[in-house]
């Protein structure tokens, strides 16, 4: 069961609680997330990931509403510049509350604000097999379409209107 919590959008100020959230993570949740080992985010990282525009790039942090300075998951989309209708969408879930409906949950509120700023679909990559992934997009979309191949499956999830 989730504890109670908090879900709003990341803000500048929030660098260190995005760094300190990928130190918590496990190797394993990291490599699965970035699809490669993740140490540490650079300066550039944390400010393309905290200072966004809210429309062509969106984020949402859930958080505890105990302690709002811990990170418990974020769910991000970014607009493609080529098909403003489509946008790249990625979400983390710190490692004690996976398979318990949060990134359920943020894959709700993420689709719900594409669907208010003209994004149709949703594209992603991850492991071929993560599964976990593979069924949160299921839940966000009944119409995926897949691709796998090189140990990584893409997927493009339509939005319902």
């Amino acid at each position: 069961m989730l504890p109670p919590l908090l879900f709003r959008h990341i803000r500048p100020d929030d660098k260190g609680r995005l760094a300190d959230g990928l130190q918590r993570l496990s190797p394993e949740t990291r490599h699965k997330r970035f699809l490669m080992p993740k140490p540490r985010f650079s300066s550039g990282e944390l400010r393309y990931l905290t200072e966004i525009d809210g429309f062509d790039h969106v984020a949402i942090v859930a958080v505890p509403a105990s302690d709002p300075d811990v990170f418990y998951g974020v769910a991000r989309f970014v607009r493609l510049r080529e098909d403003p209708t489509t946008a790249e969408a990625a979400i983390v879930v710190a490692d004690p509350l996976q398979g318990k409906g949060l990134g359920r949950e943020l894959g709700r509120r993420l689709a719900d604000e594409a669907r208010e700023v003209g994004v149709e679909r949703f594209t992603a990559s991850m492991l071929s097999d993560n599964e976990a992934a593979h069924r949160l997009f299921r839940s966000i979309s009944e119409r995926l379409t897949e691709h796998t191949g090189s140990g990584l499956r893409e997927i493009v999830a339509e939005l319902a209107a």
